[in-house]
């Protein structure tokens, strides 16, 4: 169970530690000041720009923080090891799936971390208890333990060209992947890793209540993509969307590990 409802987060609100994780790519939101305006009742937040390690020869790209930083920002949010964890954004399912991403890359358990389907949009849509209050943490001692099989590196990327290892899903939009569309990001050419695969996460959301489509039309989606198996790595422009897809093919595969490309094509199409 990688999502929950959120009638089912409704009724547990006090049993969880609750996360707001709104991250906008768009600079003409501040994620912030709409979380002290109206977020879900005892979320904290959790700033991703704050718990990512921000590469300074590559602009806008979230490559994941020392393990140190994960647990200091952990503890000072007063999550512990055993904590059962709900993440939510305010955006479109994006940012919720990289922190989630985050959370099992540094060793919190699976069955104790896990996204709201629909996020702050269907929680509102329903009439939901929200709140403008912060609440304080008491802190607590997080110890986080790595698993890097779920990153992959630019040398890696490179030579899986040549092995065809495994297969990449970029979750770009298809005018990005295919080179039709500049990039958002300067210095960045157009383009795609050679022998990717495109699948844009946005066809795996609905737009009216942002939640993941059924099981059934997430198979569909994969296999017209050409993705299957269990050697599936995703990237997309700076390795936050990314997680969206995984976290997606993980509902459709219960035996699927998450990894990302965490340079993704901002680092392997610099100019």
């Amino acid at each position: 169970m990688t999502l929950v409802s959120t009638e089912w987060l409704s009724k547990n609100l006090s049993k969880v530690k609750i996360v707001d994780s709104s991250w906008h790519l768009k600079r003409d939101r501040n994620a912030l000041e709409e979380y002290k305006k109206i977020h879900i009742e005892n979320a904290i937040f959790m700033d991703l720009e704050e718990v990512s390690n921000q590469e300074q020869n590559l602009p806008h790209n979230h490559f994941l923080p020392k393990k140190e930083k994960w647990e200091k920002s952990l503890s000072q949010f007063g999550i512990s090891n055993n904590s059962t964890v709900v993440i939510y954004d305010n955006s479109d399912l994006i940012s919720s799936c990289r922190i989630w991403f985050q959370f099992l890359y540094f060793g919190h358990k699976s069955n104790l971390v896990y996204v709201l389907d629909g996020g702050l949009k269907k929680w509102i849509l329903e009439n939901r208890k929200v709140s403008d209050k912060e609440i304080k943490n008491v802190t607590s001692k997080y110890i986080a333990k790595e698993n890097k099989n779920m990153i992959k590196l630019k040398s890696q990327i490179e030579n899986n060209i040549k092995t065809k290892e495994f297969t990449i899903m970029d979750a770009r939009s298809k005018n990005r992947f295919l080179g039709l569309e500049s990039e958002p990001r300067p210095n960045v050419k157009s383009g795609s890793i050679e022998n990717s695969k495109s699948l844009p996460f946005s066809e795996l959301i609905n737009k009216k209540t942002n939640t993941f489509l059924n099981k059934k039309d997430l198979i569909k989606k994969f296999n017209s993509a050409e993705i299957s198996g269990l050697k599936i790595v995703s990237s997309c422009g700076s390795s936050v969307t990314a997680a969206t897809l995984a976290l997606a093919y993980s509902l459709i595969n219960d035996d699927y590990i998450p990894k990302i490309y965490i340079g993704s094509w901002t680092e392997f199409g610099k100019k």
